[in-house]
């Protein structure tokens, strides 16, 4: 069993940057951002492999998030820079214990472990 744990979310101006945190609990390979901004389904962010060696990004955060991961500190961390008030949602983490194959993994029913959320607020 796997226990994910975000960090770092918070009120920010537009412009401006953080740094979320996802701890694990347990062994990860590939773990994903996703984001639910109100009233809108949750997307898929970014993802890193095990090694973080392979990132893919969604292509509205392309330039402006970066996600690496500490296996040292089983943590991955998302750096959202250049904040817009269109980023705000809560954001999630999710991992899976096994590595993936063949497409990159962007869909929310590949990951088996979630953690419970960080409110992410863009003010204008």
């Amino acid at each position: 069993q796997v226990q994910l744990v975000e960090s770092g979310g918070g009120l920010v101006q537009a412009g401006g940057s953080l740094r979320l945190a996802c701890a694990a609990s347990g062994r990860t390979f590939t773990v994903a951002w996703f984001r639910q901004a109100p009233g809108k389904e949750r997307a898929f962010a970014a993802f890193v492999s095990k090694s973080g060696a392979i990132t893919h990004y969604a292509d509205s955060v392309k330039g402006r998030f970066t996600i690496s991961r500490d296996n040292a500190k089983n943590t991955v961390y998302l750096q959202i820079n250049s904040l817009k008030p269109e980023d705000t949602a809560v954001y999630y983490c999710a991992a899976r214990n096994v590595p993936f194959s063949g497409s990159y993994p962007v869909g929310q029913a590949w990951y088996a472990y979630w953690g419970q959320g960080t409110q992410v607020t863009v003010s204008s």
